[in-house]
């Protein structure tokens, strides 16, 4: 990989491998073999490099440990040579320039760049700011205006306390004047009471009045200090703004017919309206970017995670990942029109042909043994599901018909309400947790421990739908009991026993590296694609709504 220009000649035989007659669908994809031979390649290179960043692979390594996303592009240039270009999201060992990698699409770490200028006024109002929020005379200040704060309100509650004691004290007053004064002496004591409360009103007024020239006072000390912080903090966030917005009209990306589209105008359709922090600057774009300007042919596109995984995603080392919906969609969008590209295999519909199997019927309830790769309910732009199929079969059926939902890559046992009211007491029952359910996963890995207890808070991955995250601050609380039953070949089978119902929790438990970290065989989402994802919903358990007897159903996982 000594090529000085970005175009990498592969060094491996590739004769026996013929082009694909379409691009690349980068949202859903198998990596063709031409882009495995090429992620194969490049990661061999970053493996015999010694860059200043700690990918989280060497626990000797020191500073905080970042995985990257890497990723190739098959090309063909006008010699019809065919090569591949590489490319990093963000930036490498804090830099966005390194050899055999393309070029950001706009480089703000440019010297001399107007990001870096602005960048640099910026520091400027933080470091003033910084100043300001340490200044004693504007620390003391402060303090003492909150401490009078707290004591003129200390005071005012205990005159207030004084004031409906003296209340109530009027009020027997007067009850007793009534019975036992005549109307002359009532009509004074009644005077006097009135005054004592006007009293009252205008002691409390003189006080509030008083308390507020004080507070006054001190504020007017304080204004010099807070107007320019106030005024620092405007500036900033104005500042900031103008900055972002001159950054994402600067941020222009091409597509094969030369059209130039900037950030802001890309995202300005889009539910985010604006362009989400680091779109732009995913290995993806920068990869069509360069083989747009420098007039190669793209073939085949591939993503690939390398190091340790973060925080809140479901990363594995040397897997292959689509390109994300939220940041990367709308401009891959622009980027590709006018190329051929693979349909998205996700508009097809692969349970077609699945049938469903009846496990249990009565008057009330239909429990069935859903067909992996069949939606629970209609989608998008898919209509087949278990709902569609069975108000088919059921015309006269009331109420919703679905209780509960499996994905549509997760086979095994649903259960079916046919009336509005045994549909509301199933739901309370899973509202309340009295439903029993366990799951049987096979998972591609051994797996030590024998049983245990997941706790992992999830939250929607906006950025890359249906996607789901481990949140810790905004996740929603997500708990997975599990049990080995099984090691074979290289495979872990186990029990599931979900004690929320969250989306993808199982799928997600199973793979993160804070839960199993070993995902479920045929994940396309967590882990990757095989003939099926390898989830079974196996029992269920229920409490019958009209006989109220306790049933428990069981469907074998066929894999």
């Amino acid at each position: 990989m000594q090529n000085p220009s970005k175009f990498i000649s592969f060094l491996s035989d590739i004769s026996e491998y013929s082009l694909p007659e379409k691009f690349t669908y980068p949202f859903y994809y198998t990596p063709h073999p031409l882009a495995e031979i090429a992620a194969k390649e490049l990661q061999d290179y970053i493996s015999s490099q010694e860059w200043d960043h700690n990918f989280g692979l060497n626990p000797k390594d020191e500073g905080l440990e970042i995985g990257k996303m890497f990723g190739v592009l098959v090309v063909q240039n006008d010699q019809n040579e065919i090569g591949y270009l590489a490319a990093f999201s963000g930036k490498l060992a804090n830099s966005n320039h390194h050899q055999n990698f393309v070029p950001p699409v706009f480089d703000m770490l440019t010297e001399g760049s107007f990001f870096l200028e602005g960048e640099l006024e910026i520091n400027a109002i933080n470091e003033r700011i910084a100043e300001l929020e340490k200044e004693q005379e504007f620390l003391d200040l402060k303090l003492k205006f909150q401490k009078l704060q707290e004591q003129l309100k200390t005071q005012e509650e205990s005159l207030r306390s004084e004031m409906r004691e003296a209340k109530a004290a009027r009020k027997k007053k007067r009850t007793a004047g009534k019975s036992s004064l005549s109307p002359t002496l009532f009509e004074e004591l009644k005077t006097e009471l009135a005054n004592e409360s006007i009293a009252y009103k205008n002691k409390l007024a003189k006080f509030k009045t008083a308390s507020q020239e004080k507070l006054q006072q001190l504020k007017n000390e304080i204004a010099p200090f807070q107007d320019e912080f106030d005024q620092l903090l405007l500036k900033r966030k104005t500042d900031s703004a103008k900055l972002q917005q001159r950054l994402f009209k600067a941020y222009k990306f091409l597509n094969i017919d030369g059209d130039q589209e900037a950030l802001l105008d890309i995202f300005s359709g889009t539910a985010f309206k604006r362009p989400p922090a680091g779109a732009g600057e995913c290995a993806a774009p920068k990869l069509l970017q360069y083989a747009f300007k420098n007039d190669l042919k793209p073939v085949a596109l591939a993503e690939f995670w390398w190091g340790a995984p973060p925080g809140t995603e479901v990363r594995k080392h040397q897997h292959f990942y689509p390109a994300c919906l939220g940041k990367c969609k709308p401009i891959l969008s622009h980027m590709l029109d006018g190329i051929p590209v693979d349909e998205n295999p996700l508009l097809k519909n692969p349970g077609i042909d699945k049938v469903i199997e009846t496990v249990f019927e009565d008057d009330k309830i239909l429990v069935i043994n859903k067909p992996h790769d069949l939606l629970s309910v209609p989608g998008k732009e898919i209509y087949d599901s278990v709902f569609s199929r069975i108000k088919k079969e059921y015309p006269d059926a009331e109420g919703p018909l679905i209780v509960h939902r499996l994905d549509m890559s997760t086979s095994g046992l649903m259960i079916i309400a046919k009336d509005l009211t045994t549909n509301h007491h199933l739901q309370q029952q899973f509202i309340k947790r009295t439903v029993a359910k366990t799951y049987t996963a096979l998972l591609v890995g051994y797996l030590k421990e024998t049983s245990g207890v997941i706790d992992l808070p999830l939250a929607l991955d906006v950025l890359d739908r249906p996607r789901q995250k481990v949140d810790f601050e905004n996740g929603k609380s997500a708990r997975t009991e599990w049990e080995v039953l099984e090691r074979r070949k290289g495979t872990t089978r186990i029990k599931l026993i979900p004690i929320t119902g969250r989306t993808h929790q199982l799928r997600v438990h199973c793979a993160h590296s804070k839960g199993l970290d070993t995902p479920i065989k045929g994940d396309d989402l967590y882990g990757q694609v095989d003939n099926r994802l390898h989830l079974h919903a196996t029992t269920l358990e229920i409490t019958h709504p009209e006989t109220k007897e306790r049933l428990r159903f069981e469907a074998e996982a066929g894999f």
